[in-house]
Parts: C-alpha cells; structure tokens; sequence
C-alpha cells in the first residue's frame, strides 16, 4: 500500500514539475491575437465565475432603479466602459474584440449575473483579461450606478438612451 501512494506521490511531482518546466521555458503561447482552446476558455472561465461567486458579498443594489440613477450609470458607463463593451450604435467595439478572452458586448448579450457580482467585478477587475479594478477610480455609489445602468440596458428610459446620441457637427443631434 505504501509503493502505490508512494507512486501517485511521484507521478503528481513529475506531472507538476514537468507542467512547470514547460511554462518556465516558454511552450505556452500567451499571445492575445490567437483563438483559445475550447479547454483553455472553459477552465478560465469556470474559474471566473467560480471566484465571483465565492468572493462576491452578497450585498443587494441600494440605489432604486429610477431614472436618474440609470442615466447617471449611462454616463458613467460611456466614459469608462463603452470604449471596450460598446454604445448602441457599435455593440461590439473593435477594441473589445481585440481582447483575449474579448470582452462581454453588453448592447449585443445584456449582463445576466446578479447585481452583487457585477459589482464585485466592476469594483474589483479581473485578472488576465484587461478588465481594470475601477474601485480605486469610482466611488461605491458610482459603481452602483453602473450597475443599475446595466441591469436596465435592454430598456432604457429615454433620458438615458439619450446619452449616446453622437452630436454632429456644428452641436446639432
């Protein structure tokens, strides 16, 4: 009994080192402009989403789904977010599709996750995807607002679809 766990010892070493030894020498391409594996793309987010759900509080949204607070996230949204997750008008963002994995296109497949992880993650970022911790930037009410904004994405109220109206030139929409 003793041989076999002995063997599994050494056969989980030699599987670890030699995982390690391929990493170290650089086997493992990392560029961002070539496709995951189906295996690589399930792991990595299995593992986000894992994490999300151990680590977010479970807090509930404190701000009430009004108006004012969707356009204010609508705001805050077009001059940190909409770069990367897209505007009405261009729901999947050149730059965005430049990411590995690319980033969630919220105009195209709204956000279903709850309230407290899309917090968690606006708040916190997410390694190893470009997704930037925006709790050292935005205030915890900011993030709420976001939040709000994106949980409402698929009906706006007028006053926040108006925020990404693209003035022409000469000031006329």
């Amino acid at each position: 009994m003793g041989k076999f766990i002995l063997g599994i010892v050494v056969a989980l070493v030699a599987i670890l080192g030699g995982g390690y030894y391929i990493a170290e020498k650089g086997y493992i391409n990392f560029e961002a402009d070539q496709p995951m594996s189906s295996m690589e793309r399930h792991f990595a987010m299995a593992a986000v989403d894992a994490s999300t759900e151990r680590h977010a509080p479970d807090r509930k949204n404190p701000l009430p789904a009004n108006e004012e607070n969707i356009v204010a996230g609508a705001q805050l949204y077009v001059n940190h977010c909409a770069g990367c997750h897209g505007v009405p008008s261009n729901a999947e963002s050149q730059f965005g599709r430049s990411f590995s994995p690319p980033v969630p296109a919220f105009f195209k497949d709204a956000p279903d996750m709850p309230a407290n992880q899309n917090f968690y993650i606006i708040q916190h970022g997410t390694r190893w995807t470009g997704m930037p911790a925006w709790g050292t930037t935005l205030t915890e009410p900011q993030i709420w607002q976001i939040v709000t904004f994106l949980s409402n994405i698929q009906k706006l109220p007028p006053a926040a679809s108006k925020v990404f109206d693209v003035p022409t030139p000469g000031g006329v929409r």
